[in-house]
């Protein structure tokens, strides 16, 4: 019988590659569908494949190189993607809390080390730094609630700056003493921070002029992306020269080129794409291969893994709840500091694989096995803990301060102009283009006479000739029912690889303002219900979409039923798409029936009747979303449902819209539906890095074994 095993672990360099290649690809997915963070995933697909899981791959020569190579970039990055401008206006605040943040934990941990698991202080030092440090993991969470210019944000971004920098600056101090000649006598300690001044100087003075004068002369992509890189290394090398760790090299030079590659450039884009494809993964799986994972069955180990925990996350909690008792702060933004300031990632394991290759003189290391697992498992720990309070604060926090927005505001107050308005029409099939044109029409503001845009994009496949064709006769159908309206509109057959991709680059080419996509008839399978690239669109879009079927003559509709999710009117998006049902109504000249609480309700009746007295609104309380159902089942086949939505991680999302697909082919079986996705805060995900992988599962892997098991549990 073949024993696949004898093969293991694999030599050949191709196949290994091949390996790595496919753990970077899949780990994602992988990790999106079981919501674990990704860094940690590649951490965890080390540990599979490594000689302490089923040991496919040796950690050979290969791993040394580009782990090293990946842990210097993501300490450059760190320092490359620092809001120097924000701490720069906070200084005194943020040195404050930054001290705060390093010291607390510092402290707390190096007393656990010595006294409670009897480390070394060498071991102790390195140890407190890891706790001190931490990644600001949840700053995407943030920035989907708009709160990336909030003072707490800007405090809390730059206190990680000031942690992970002292705390590299003692590690550096720290393995330098270990490791260098003279690190027992009296004199090291002055001799280091001389040295560390003098290394200071010299490339505070020696890169800038170098970055300008290269940047001016030369801009050709890939020698721009040599130079920063060869920056990087130099920074690093000259700081091992003098004794130093290089990762304290990678993260000042990082620093100092910061105001030289904007975050949103090429060259950053670059910088990031390169790290994130291959140097970074690459190191997060030689770490895993580290990890011993049968030792946690251990109870030392074990005891070793609570005690990491327990004293990191008391010492970040203290510093953030202290600073917000000295900042007469609220409680809300006390926990919003807590929960950005509390995980650790990326640093974390840079520092700990330093202490890996240190080694006492008893044959022992800094960072030993039991260590890294607990290392290794606190990071796990604090990211969850990091996304769920950051998440519930900035929910809470968004919450508060639009309660009170409301309260001093009326509709009168609402701007509803919206002057950025410019409609992209996405079409595809000739029986329904000339609908959603039709409801482009009716929802558009005449008074501003801005035109449509029409888009058909097509696959750049074999067949792109006659797609092309085909895509331009559509679009001629598109503009001859536009002209007949006399209303302008612009139309574009687009190539790409991936039709979602597509619409995206072209909403974002045209600056739109939101998009009007048509749903497709499928099956009852609610994987397949959005269509082949809905999903995609309004998860990667942080505007307005609506996704509408409309297979029944507007002209024939009585009556518009809306159902609208708690907390709606706290996005920013709440008077956006009311203004389009309003405009849709009044073309139409049919009742709007809305569905939604009582606070909802009496914002949306406040608006309609102010600047929309024509329109026939009915107001029917729907206490919770669960009575969406019935709302749907009750809709009569003359009348338009329209359902209200939010995108994961918003104000007004609940985890029972994951069942909306479901709950729509169950419980609607009229011919007219229209599903909104409100504005949100927050940047197109392309700006996130490798902290927050922009790929991210709709459908957990938890939700697809609740779902299994709820049907197997019907047919029983």
């Amino acid at each position: 019988m073949f024993d696949i095993t004898s093969h293991f672990p694999i030599t050949s360099p191709t196949i290994a590659f091949f390996v790595v290649l496919m753990i970077i690809l899949i780990a994602p997915i992988v990790m999106s569908k079981l919501r674990i963070p990704h860094i940690v995933g590649m951490v965890l697909a080390g540990v599979v494949i490594g000689k302490y899981g089923l040991n496919i791959l040796p950690r050979d020569s290969s791993f040394e190189l580009f782990g090293r190579v990946g842990l210097l970039y993501i300490i450059f990055l760190a320092g490359l993607e620092m809001d120097l401008e924000g701490f720069k206006k906070n200084i005194r605040s943020v040195g404050i809390f930054g001290l705060l943040t390093f010291l607390v934990p510092f402290v707390i941990t190096y007393v656990a080390g010595i006294t409670v698991l009897h480390y070394s202080a060498l071991s102790s030092l390195l140890l407190s730094c890891i706790m001190a440090s931490n990644t600001l993991i949840a700053y995407p969470i943030v920035a989907r609630y708009g709160l990336q210019k909030h003072h707490v944000t800007t405090l809390s971004v730059g206190a990680s700056m000031i942690a992970l920098f002292t705390s590299l600056v003692v590690v550096a101090a720290v393995v330098g003493a270990r490791t260098g000649d003279g690190g027992d006598t009296w004199y090291y300690w002055p001799l280091f921070f001389v040295k560390l001044v003098a290394y200071c100087a010299l490339m505070l003075y020696a890169i800038p002029r170098l970055t300008r004068t290269f940047l001016r002369h030369y801009s050709d992509s890939v020698m721009q992306y040599i130079f920063v890189l060869s920056m990087m290394f130099m920074s690093a090398a000259l700081c091992e020269l003098i004794g130093l760790e290089g990762v304290l090299g990678a993260f000042f030079s990082g620093l100092i080129l910061n105001r030289f590659i904007p975050t949103m450039s090429p060259l950053m884009g670059r910088i990031e794409f390169i790290g994130n494809a291959l140097f970074i993964p690459y190191f997060l799986i030689g770490v895993g291969m580290l990890i011993n994972i049968r030792m946690l069955l251990q109870p030392e180990v074990l005891f070793i893994v609570l005690v990491i925990v327990f004293v990191g996350t008391l010492g970040k909690a203290l510093a953030a709840y202290a600073s917000c008792i000295t900042f007469r702060m609220s409680w809300l933004e006390g926990h919003l500091m807590f929960g950005l300031t509390s995980a650790h990632a990326a640093g974390s394991i840079a520092m700990s694989m330093i202490g890996v290759s240190v080694m006492f003189a008893d044959g022992s290391y800094i960072v030993d096995e039991a260590m890294m697992n607990g290392i290794v498992i606190m990071i796990l720990f604090t990211c969850i803990l990091s996304t769920v309070i950051s998440e519930y604060s900035a929910r809470e926090l968004v919450l508060r301060e639009e309660k009170d927005r409301l309260e001093h505001s009326s509709s009168r107050d609402v701007n509803t102009n919206f002057d950025d308005e410019k409609i992209l029409i996405p079409v595809k099939y000739p029986e329904t283009c000339d609908t959603l044109i039709s409801l482009a029409i009716m929802m558009r503001n005449s008074e501003l006479n801005r035109g449509l845009i029409a888009l058909n994009v097509v696959y750049d496949d074999n067949d792109v000739e006659v797609n092309q064709r085909r895509g331009q006769e559509i679009l001629r159908q598109v503009a001859h029912t536009a002209n007949a309206a006399d209303v302008r509109i612009q139309t574009q057959v687009r190539l790409a690889t991936n039709i979602g991709n597509g619409i995206r680059h072209a909403f974002m080419e045209y600056d739109c303002s939101e998009i009007i996509l048509g749903l497709h008839i499928h099956d009852n399978s609610n994987r397949v219900f959005w269509g082949e690239f809905a999903q995609s669109v309004f998860n990667n879009l942080s505007r307005q979409i609506i996704i509408a079927r409309c297979a029944q003559p507007f002209s024939t509709l009585r009556a518009i039923q809306v159902a609208v999710p708690s907390r709606a009117e706290y996005e920013p998006g709440f008077y956006r798409w009311l203004e389009r049902l309003c405009r849709l109504a009044k073309a139409l000249e049919c009742r709007m029936v809305f569905h939604a609480t009582l606070t909802t309700l009496s914002l949306i009746q406040l608006y309609v009747e102010n600047r929309h007295p024509h329109v026939r609104g009915e107001y029917v309380e729907m206490a919770k979303w669960i009575g969406m159902p019935k709302v749907a089942e009750e809709t009569p086949d003359d009348n338009m449902l329209v359902i209200i939505t939010a995108r994961q991680g918003t104000v007004s999302y609940k985890a029972a819209l994951d069942k909306l697909p479901e709950e729509i082919t169950e419980h609607y079986h009229g011919s007219n539906l229209m599903i909104i996705f409100p504005d949100q805060y927050g940047p197109a995900p392309e700006t996130f890095t490798f902290t927050s992988i922009q790929h991210k599962e709709q459908v957990s892997a938890y939700q697809d074994l609740r779902n299994w098991l709820v049907k197997l549990w019907a047919k029983l």
